[in-house]
């Protein structure tokens, strides 16, 4: 798991519970995805619509249960940000 994903993990986790839910990825996307992108944390082409973070989210959550943990989410950002 890289650093990376664990930053941009800490920055979607909105209430800090230490999972990610739906609603969470795509807010935090929609509302820091410019200022993250820009200090580094996120790709800009990162920065996408509602569809795209809800598909992000699904291809994240490999165990159903609506939810991603930090392994989870670190597993196909890592890969799709080329950060492994």
């Amino acid at each position: 798991m890289s650093d990376k994903a664990r930053k941009l993990f800490e920055a979607l986790d909105l209430d800090h519970d230490g999972v990610l839910t739906r609603e969470e990825v795509i807010v935090a996307l929609r509302t820091n995805g410019p200022s993250l992108a820009a200090s580094g944390v996120l790709p800009y082409w990162g920065v996408q619509d509602v569809d795209a973070s809800s598909a992000l989210f699904d291809t994240a959550d490999q165990n159903g249960d609506a939810v991603l943990t930090l392994d989870e989410f670190a597993a196909v950002v890592d890969r799709r940000f080329g950060w492994s």
